[in-house]
């Protein structure tokens, strides 16, 4: 049965019942869908064959740096320098081993974010509709499809309602293919299967219900092995920069390298095979290779924290944009609020009730004047009630003593107040649907009712006062009530019936375009999230827009921006976006902050507008026609609770918990990423910067060399390993969210970088030189000078970590102690240089010998001096440029 070469769509749905041994109504038991399972497995693709760890590891070393330490490797093994070989080998595992460390890091938080992408399916078991994991389906489950969600497995239509699904990612066609359950010829290619659904494939508009019959491999999408949900791990445009950056210098250090080499060899009295060793010491002392790597693990921590704050975020380059982002584009349902609709007043032509109560728990009353009221006083009461409760997809369920909703939170308090009546309000069968659409802004329903054909309204009020052609029809009196409601915050919706022909067995909305009798309206309250109003004033404070675009009406949505403290002048409406011109529209998104009535195409349009202002934007979005502003914003992020499938396919980040709060803590921790991304870069650089000035300095003096080459390589070693990870733990400085974003084009090293780069270096390497000539009056051993040399430029180093950790900040401020990482490190860096220093083999190995506690006087000094001058340059910058425009 499993994935059997079936021409399904063939086949009448009795037979397809059948074959697959289910039933259209109840669906597959538990017991069948365990067993499928067992027998079947999952609905999953194969994976992409995985690298082998063994060339995951050998690839660490595909490196130029690498053939050439591996060269010297092989010289000083020829020449008999048989230590200097087995430690050259020795350190270039050691990087290698931590490069691949690092690598699978990286790919182990991707991996977690992947699977927090799973896809979910409403399917229909034990006669019960529920929401499950798409992995989860077997052949044979009975599932349920609307507008926004993307197919999970291939299924044949049993019934479809206005149902159109867009097929490109299957067949290539770019336009929407309309799905009926009727019979196809067996003979008819994929593209003519119009009663067939496909993995992959999303639903572009109605609803539908489809028997599975192939999952996971053996569907469409599955025999040509294409992936559905894979997490696309593409470099950052600063990964990018800062690789292309290390390849430059690499080729300029190699070639300075070779013009030392000529110096000394020619100019300098130097032995040529320690003047090449030497010269290879000076190119791997210069070269920041480690670079890349750790940014890449700086970028996957930061998807890390992200998802722990509840921000999936889908790929690597996204955590680098969020640093970005000065506007960012919002809806108001939801997301600003709580998403806890309540209908709290029902208005018709006789009455207006307040209802008690909140949630969705059918608890409280409908009052008139503080009294309970009785439906028999007013007949369209009845009538309003049992719309809003047929003209309905919404379920509403008792769990655990919960109230819980499966549908769309407006239609489910429109059951929760039908149940608050003295009497049942009855849901009637539907015959005929037609789904809501945000493009018409109402749903309509074909039903039984008072022994008459019907056709039921449900959606925004304006729409709705258009087709109440009737006689008795008030527009003011209407107007003006829909008007007192939203002047309160809260959202209408108006319903109405109209009558018609007995014999009739489907509508379209042509059949609902006038004659429509306007029966009254809810009015439903969602007020703000407090921590929404916390995070729009903080984003204020980081120089970031809020920008309010949502689809209520203009009053409601001025009422609750104002709750939010946002500016309301000049709030505009979806009809007004319409008539401006694209120059009118860019003027008008930068100016203005709450859009109200809007359709997706005005959002796109708003999105566009602001980009062409030079501005990163953030665009939220949950249906399937937000898709177009989600991919063209710079960064998408979809609702991971109320969204469809096709928005979170088409963003970069998806909310957990559908909370604005969560897109401020996500951009929160996008600067952090980013300003630690750059303090590794102001660290890693001045640090290789001086090795390599200590190193040229002594070939050009004609002096003996400060450091061997094996001892340049353990400097490199040691602080690959634990000082140049400290800084991705870093928390966000205090000012951080009190500056405006980058700008867009900021380059990778701003000139108070560049200045800050070049004269680290250049204390460092003139430093350390300046002790080792100093100490070289003294009666010391060679081995002695160049262990008191080697920790001078390790301390220096380590005292320079603590000036990086903030930019412009003193390092000594109340947050001093927050990174514990940065401790850690420094506390494993110490006892490694011990190790060097008194450990017998390490002498032999290294060159070393043991000091004095009088000779640790030297190196931490020279430490303490490094880190007193860069504070003293720190603050006066500070006062010089101020903190704000060293980027």
């Amino acid at each position: 049965m499993q994935n059997e070469n079936r021409e399904w769509h063939a086949l009448e749905v009795d037979e397809v019942q059948s074959h697959v041994e289910t039933d259209v109504e109840s669906g597959l038991s538990k017991q069948t869908v365990t067993n499928r399972q067992e027998e079947f497995g999952k609905n999953v693709l194969p994976e992409k064959e995985k690298t082998p760890e063994i060339i995951k590891f050998l690839r660490q070393f595909n490196d130029i740096l690498v053939y050439v330490l591996l060269g010297a490797a092989v010289v000083t093994g020829f020449l008999g320098e048989y230590i200097d070989t087995i430690v050259i080998v020795l350190v270039v595992t050691v990087i290698g081993v931590v490069g691949y460390l690092q690598e699978n890091k990286a790919e182990e938080a991707l991996e977690g974010i992947k699977k927090l992408l799973e896809t979910k399916a409403t399917v229909i078991r034990d006669g019960k509709q529920s929401e499950i994991d798409s992995s989860d389906l077997v052949v044979g489950d009975i599932l349920v499809l609307a507008a926004g969600d993307k197919v999970p497995a291939d299924a044949r239509v049993i019934q479809a309602e206005k149902f159109k699904v867009e097929e490109s990612a299957l067949t290539g066609e770019a336009t929407t293919v309309e799905k009926k359950s009727d019979v196809v010829k067996e003979e008819a290619v994929l593209a003519d299967r119009k009663n067939m659904v496909y993995s992959g494939t999303s639903v572009a508009t109605g609803s539908a219900k489809a028997i599975v019959t192939a999952i996971g491999e053996g569907t469409e999408l599955g025999q040509i092995n294409a992936s559905i949900s894979e997490v696309q791990t593409v470099k950052t445009p600063l990964i990018r920069q800062t690789t292309k950056f290390g390849q430059t210098v690499s080729i300029a250090i190699l070639i300075i390298s070779v013009i030392i080499y000529a110096f000394g060899y020619f100019l300098r009295d130097y032995e040529p095979v320690e003047l090449m060793l030497t010269t290879i010491g000076l190119a791997v002392a210069a070269i920041p290779e480690g670079l890349p790597a750790v940014i890449s693990i700086i970028l996957a921590l930061g998807v890390r924290n992200m998802a722990e704050q509840k921000a999936i975020v889908r790929s690597l380059p996204s955590v680098e944009t969020l640093g970005a982002v000065s506007v960012i584009c919002t809806d108001k349902t939801g997301t600003l609020t709580k998403n806890e609709m309540t209908v709290k007043q029902i208005v018709t032509a006789k009455h207006d009730i307040e209802v008690s109560g909140s949630g969705y728990a059918p608890n409280g009353d409908l009052e008139l004047n503080g009294q309970p009221f009785d439906l028999d006083d007013d007949e369209s009461m009845i009538d309003l009630l049992t719309v809003g409760k047929t003209c309905n997809d919404a379920q509403l369920n008792e769990e655990d003593g919960e109230w819980v909703i499966n549908g769309d939170p407006t239609e489910a308090c429109l059951l929760t107040v039908a149940e608050k009546a003295e009497r049942p309000i009855e849901r009637l069968k539907v015959i005929s649907k037609i789904p809501f659409d945000s493009e018409y802004k109402y749903m309509a329903t074909l039903v039984e009712y008072k022994d008459e054909r019907m056709i039921f309204v449900k959606g925004a009020p304006d729409r709705l006062f258009d087709m109440a052609t009737t006689d008795g029809f008030k527009q003011e009196y209407w107007d003006e009530k829909r008007k007192e409601i939203a002047d309160r915050g809260q959202r209408v919706l108006g319903a109405g019936l109209k009558r018609v022909d007995s014999s009739k067995q489907s509508i379209d909305h042509e059949d609902v375009e006038d004659g429509l009798t306007f029966l009254g309206l809810f009015g439903i309250v969602d007020p703000p999230r407090q921590e929404a109003i916390d995070a729009v004033a903080a984003c204020r404070d980081a120089g970031i827009r809020i920008k309010m675009i949502t689809g209520d009406h203009k009053d409601t949505a001025v009422a609750i921006a104002k709750e939010l403290g946002m500016e309301v002048e000049g709030a505009l409406e979806g009809r007004e976006l319409t008539d401006m011109s694209d120059e009118e529209i860019k003027e008008a998104s930068v100016h203005n902050d709450v859009f109200a009535r809007t359709s997706p195409n005005d959002k796109l349009r708003l999105v566009k507008g602001l980009q062409e202002n030079g501005l990163i934007t953030s665009m939220t979005g949950d249906g399937v026609n937000d898709a177009p502003a989600l991919k063209r914003a710079d960064i998408g992020v979809a609702m991971g609770i109320k969204g469809t499938e096709v928005a979170k396919e088409a963003s970069q980040m998806v909310l957990v918990d559908d909370n604005f709060k969560t897109i401020y803590n996500a951009v929160r921790e996008g600067r952090r990423v980013y300003d630690n991304l750059k303090k590794t870069i102001l660290f890693l650089l001045p640090t290789n910067g001086g090795q390599a000035l200590l190193v040229a300095m002594s070939i050009l003096l004609g002096a003996a060399a400060p450091l061997s080459p094996v001892q340049i390589l353990w400097v490199n070693m040691v602080v690959a390993i634990t000082l140049s990870l400290a800084i991705a733990f870093e928390p966000l400085e205090e000012s951080t969210m009190k500056r405006p974003p980058r700008p867009a084009n900021v380059p990778l090293l701003s000139r108070y970088y560049i200045f800050r780069v070049t004269f680290v270096s250049i204390l460092i390497g003139g430093g350390s030189l300046w002790i080792n000539y100093m100490l070289g009056d003294f009666d010391y051993s060679t081995e002695k000078l160049q262990t008191i040399t080697l920790n001078a430029i390790v301390m220096a180093q380590l005292f320079h970590l603590y000036n990086c950790r903030t930019e412009l900040v003193p390092a000594f401020n109340r947050r001093f102690f927050d990174n514990k990482i940065a401790f850690l490190v420094s506390g494993l860096l110490i006892a490694l240089q011990l190790f060097i220093t008194y450990v017998p083999f390490m002498h032999t190995l290294f060159g070393t010998a043991p000091l004095t506690w009088e000779d640790w006087i030297y190196p931490v000094a020279f430490g303490a001096v490094v880190f007193i001058i860069v504070e003293i340059e720190k603050a006066i910058s500070r006062r010089v440029i101020g903190n704000q425009n060293i980027h």
